[in-house]
């Protein structure tokens, strides 16, 4: 059993069942983690609703959050459309940000909390949690310190349910967990992360979208509930017996039989000369109205949830623009649960964690590190990148740290490698050739006559030479694979006993050709470079 001690009262803790507090006299029970929820949906009307929203406003919430549960689990479009709001959220990039003008020692503080946060295995989790308090006005995590090397780290992040806490009596304003004694237990300090999301300004028991949800969600039962007793009485087509005069009580009771059996069974029996008609007592009605009012009940609480319909339905009308303006709706609700979902993790976490870690500590909250999501669009990014070149250009004197601090793009650390244009290629400038030697004039003037006549083209002369000189040579090399080619079996095969064979040619003595070859090459080039000048 686990003792712990906040204010001065001691606490035992056994198995998170029950919390046991112990005082001078003898210990009671203070808090019972195990009990059964309730369902104020069931048979729910405008007047027990309105007392619901009443004992809320005096501090008993229980009720208030249990049908916030019955609202999202009963509601397919309720649980959609909150889901799209909390989903959002979870996925967006975060980064810890030190404060301005930071030191060396600050910076690294803020990367090892960083680092520490992208550790944490179920982040998202703790994101999707915390949004729970869209719906019904706060949430409330608990967690524990472990110890890894030399740092405090937070763990074991555990969603405690909206049920188990209530207002404190003298202060409308705290929510305390819920006790035998009505005043509350206060949450431990720096073990929590309380969140309270505002749908809209009050306090907390007002402040959750289960207020505004509450009364679609009645009107949209009772459309529901009247559709399906219209459905059950007449969207069955109504069937007629018809017996002739005098017939006997028996016959009457095989007609009623054949009547009552014929709608379940699709067929039936009855005395010869009686009719049996079927008529469509939906016919001139219909469930228009039932749907019609559904139908206004679930866009009402896609505007209170999204703050628009087209992102959640077609509709008869709309177009790509008109949901692109709806979609930007959407977008600024996103932001705007992120910034307090920002603010309560910078209270409840990070600052606990630079106090427990942070070499830079000096009590000062203004210096604490700070948790910021990026929630910049792509479109936000080539933005910046076409406007910044232009305001450059005409003259604009731009820092470099605002315009990476908006592009979100981080300054480069020691000589870590970076992106650049690649180099434009040299300009091509003519190369002076080289005048000629008297001694080089004179082997060139040999070479040429010996070889070249007058009507014969340099290059073929020395092309057949080559051709000459070089086939001792090179026809040693291609021997053995002429060899391997004409006697191989299979492609396979071939291709092995080439791959062994490459070693061990000897290429020496057809280089050597070659090389001589170009050499001639590059000397008769020149001397006709020379002669045409």
């Amino acid at each position: 059993m686990e003792t712990l001690e906040v204010n001065g009262t001691r606490y035992r803790v056994r198995n998170k069942d029950l919390v046991i507090k112990q005082s001078d006299e003898s210990p009671r029970v203070v808090q019972m983690r195990r009990e059964f929820a309730e369902h104020p949906s069931s048979g729910l009307d405008p007047s027990r609703l309105a007392q619901i929203m009443q004992n809320a406003e005096h501090g008993n919430l229980i009720d208030q959050c249990y049908l916030a549960e019955d609202i999202e689990e009963k509601d397919g479009h309720i649980y959609a459309e909150l889901f799209k709001r909390k989903a959002c959220l979870s996925g967006v990039a975060f980064e810890i940000q030190p404060p301005q003008n930071a030191s060396a020692q600050e910076q690294k503080d803020a990367n090892d909390i960083e680092q520490i946060l992208r550790d944490t295995e179920n982040w998202h989790d703790i994101i999707f949690n915390m949004a729970d308090g869209i719906l019904k006005g706060f949430s409330n995590t608990e967690f524990d310190w472990g110890q890894y090397q030399s740092y405090r780290i937070p763990q074991n992040f555990e969603h405690i349910p909206a049920t188990f806490f209530q207002l404190k009596q003298n202060d409308q304003r705290e929510i305390v967990l819920r006790d035998q004694t009505g005043i509350g237990e206060s949450l431990r300090p720096l073990n929590w992360i309380q969140h309270r999301h505002a749908a809209k300004s009050g306090y907390p028991a007002r402040s959750g979208l289960v207020r505004q949800l509450a009364w679609p969600f009645i009107f949209k039962n009772y459309s529901v509930r009247d559709l399906a007793e219209f459905l059950e009485i007449y969207g069955i087509p109504i069937r007629i017996g018809k017996y002739p005069s005098g017939a006997t009580d028996r016959e009457k009771s095989d007609l009623m039989q054949a009547v009552l059996s014929v709608g379940h069974n699709a067929g039936g029996i009855m005395p010869k000369g009686m009719e049996l008609d079927f008529h469509d007592a939906a016919k001139g009605g219909g469930s228009d109205p039932f749907m019609t009012m559904m139908g206004w009940c679930e866009r009402t609480q896609s505007k209170a949830i999204l703050g628009q319909t087209l992102t959640a339905e077609a509709g008869n009308v709309g177009s790509q623009a008109l949901g692109n303006v709806h979609n930007e709706v959407r977008i600024e609700i996103r932001d705007h649960d992120l910034a307090q979902i920002r603010s309560t993790l910078n209270r409840d976490l990070i600052l606990p964690m630079y106090m427990l870690n942070g070499k830079s500590y000096t009590g000062d909250p203004r210096r604490k590190p700070r948790l910021v999501f990026d929630t910049q669009e792509p479109e936000d990014l080539k933005l910046w990148s076409d406007a910044i070149p232009k305001l450059v250009e005409i003259g604009v004197q731009v820092p470099r740290s605002y315009a990476q601090d908006k592009l979100r793009i981080p300054t480069p650390e020691g000589d870590e490698p970076l992106l650049g244009k690649a180099p434009e290629p040299a300009p091509i400038t003519k190369i002076e050739q080289p005048k000629p030697s008297a001694a080089l004039k004179h082997a060139l003037a040999a070479l040429k006559a010996t070889h070249i006549d007058d009507d014969t083209d340099g290059a073929d002369v020395l092309t057949k030479r080559l051709k000459r000189e070089v086939a001792p040579a090179f026809n040693k090399i291609m021997s053995p694979i002429e060899e391997l080619v004409t006697n191989a079996q299979s492609l396979p095969e071939l291709l092995e006993q080439l791959l062994e064979l490459e070693d061990t040619l000897d290429s020496t003595e057809f280089e050597a050709v070659m090389g001589q070859a170009l050499a001639a090459a590059e000397l008769a080039g020149r001397y006709d470079v020379n002669e045409g000048e």
